[in-house]
């Protein structure tokens, strides 16, 4: 008995919950809060009555990823909570601007003439506090006032709906101002600032309790470091056999210089995706539909949003970052060096074949219910850079120590992910020391190091998500280790297994894999690293 069997307010509460997986709800609503707290609280409640021993192994791993979602969900509706508590304090007006947008969302009938008057007491407060942070009464972070634009952003979105409704006054211009404000930025100064909000070591636990990683933040870090140890060591070999001696920055230099021109990147990268759809087929290491391999395309990503994706993305379609014709003469060549041939060869795998293509059409194929509501970055970006440390392990991938060399990099580069996501989580690292961080050990281009450290800290990704990358892939590879190096599978077996599981954390691919026995009240303690 799987998902589907578990009943009707289980299978249910996908789509009860679609208030708190969703950008319809006002986050800075008291009664938002109430309603998503409350919900969740009863979907846990559901799940207690559940026969779990009923259930087979896959539904073990649904009941299970059903309770840890929904913990979750309440953990950080908490840390939610405590976190706009720093910002309130610049936002008087949020309460009475809530109170009509929720009126709005019930469809309420507008009272003209107190509307009004509510609206001429948001603006007079606007102005008041845009008053206060000029004058700087206001004893404003950085991050402080970047939660409190955010803040005013998701406000504007709802201000934006409900001024369309109802057509009567915009204060739209005074949000603005005051969001300008309080982020401490402008257009002509501080539009590539990198700002984030650290989540705290509570917030690191609640997360990695989720992903069912049993380490603490220290601890992981250490593995980011061992792991970088491995790597440097095996620069050296390469740099070795390159004539640079033990000076692999240099050997690096002279890879990062072996790029594309402009406009013949595009023709590189086909090649390489269909080299890596090869590879895997030709030695039979994992199942290619061939729908898949005939359906995917290309695309360019645009100049502004290469400032947050400076390399490759992939999926149905592979997005190429490289030059644009606005681009500065120095901008042009970080982007260039930053996307070499031999940089490029394992970003074209890991996104296309057999990495995120191949994944994410599977993922819509097996288990298909398991993959917008349990997505992990474990198991999406750990898939991935397993195949880099596959190919890297085989002596039939890479030919040249170049090739090593690029392979290595990005390994380096997803060990440097760990330590500066956790550490900047913890407080123990500012966004601009992560920069530099990538810049001192990897010699990573700078505009791409911003862009990389942007992603990681404002917000559109997980707060796991670049450490997911390295240990995902370190899970898989133990995994490995277990059903493939004993002989119980193959490694066609393998690959196809962890492919149909749906999305997972990787203790629970495991579970489903060797059929570890689970119990209701089920605590993750799988220690897949060994340290030195």
């Amino acid at each position: 008995m799987a998902l589907a069997a578990l009943g009707g307010n289980a299978v249910g509460s996908w789509a009860s919950l679609g208030i708190a997986l969703t950008g319809d709800s006002l986050n800075m609503s008291m009664a938002d809060h109430v309603i998503r707290t409350t919900t969740t609280k009863n979907e846990l409640e559901l799940l207690t009555k559940i026969d779990f021993d009923g259930l087979d192994q896959e539904g073990k791993v649904d009941y299970i990823m059903l309770r840890t979602f929904h913990t979750r969900q309440l953990n950080n509706l908490d840390l939610q909570k405590a976190s706009q508590e720093k910002f309130y304090p610049l936002l008087p007006f949020a309460d009475d601007l809530v109170g009509l947008l929720e009126a709005r969302q019930d469809v309420e009938p507008m009272k003209a003439k107190e509307t009004a008057k509510s609206l001429n007491e948001i603006t007079k407060s606007i102005s008041e506090v845009q008053t206060k942070v000029e004058g700087g009464e206001f004893n404003v972070t950085e991050t402080t006032g970047y939660l409190a634009s955010k803040a005013i952003k998701g406000l504007l979105e709802h201000f934006a709906e409900w001024f369309t409704f109802y057509s009567t006054y915009d204060p739209l211009f005074d949000f603005l101002v005051v969001e300008t404000k309080l982020a401490g930025m402008n257009q002509k100064d501080g539009k590539d600032a990198i700002i984030g909000e650290p989540i705290g070591r509570k917030g690191l636990e609640v997360e990695l309790e989720a992903e069912m990683i049993p380490y603490t933040p220290e601890e992981l870090i250490q593995i980011g470091n061992q792991e970088f140890e491995w790597c440097e060591k095996e620069m050296i070999k390469q740099s070795e056999a390159m004539g640079y001696g033990k000076d692999w920055k240099k050997a690096l230099d002279h890879v990062k210089n072996d790029y594309m021109d402009p406009g013949k990147q595009t023709e590189l990268v086909r090649e390489l995706v269909v080299e890596g759809s090869l590879f895997v087929t030709e030695r039979d290491l994992v199942t290619v539909p061939p729908l898949a391999n005939s359906t995917w395309r290309m695309s360019m990503i645009e100049a502004e949003r290469q400032k947050v994706s400076p390399f490759f993305l992939g999926g149905p379609t592979i997005q190429v970052s490289y030059p644009v014709v606005s681009m500065e003469h120095d901008l042009k060549l970080m982007v260039m060096r930053g996307n070499n041939k031999h940089f490029a060869r394992a970003t074209a795998f890991h996104e296309m074949f057999p990495g995120h293509r191949l994944q994410l059409y599977m993922a819509d194929r097996y288990n298909s219910h398991r993959r917008y509501i349990f997505d992990t970055p474990f198991f999406v970006e750990g898939w991935a850079l397993y195949w880099e440390m596959l190919f890297y392990s085989r002596d039939d991938f890479h030919h040249s120590p170049e090739g090593r060399i690029g392979a290595l990099w990005w390994r380096m580069h997803r060990c440097l992910r760990i330590i500066f996501s956790l550490k900047f989580h913890l407080g123990e690292m500012t966004a601009q020391e992560a920069v530099d961080l990538l810049v001192d050990r990897i010699a990573h281009e700078r505009s791409n190091a911003e862009g990389e450290v942007r992603r990681s800290v404002e917000g559109s990704y997980s707060p796991l998500y670049q450490a997911g990358y390295m240990l995902g892939a370190l899970q898989l590879w133990k995994l490995r280790e277990m059903v493939v190096d004993t002989k119980e599978v193959s490694e066609k077996e393998y690959h196809d297994a962890i492919l149909k599981t749906g999305m997972l954390p990787i203790e629970m691919v495991k579970a489903l894999i060797t059929g570890d026995e689970l119990s209701r009240d089920f605590k993750p303690e799988w220690k897949f690293y060994d340290f030195d």
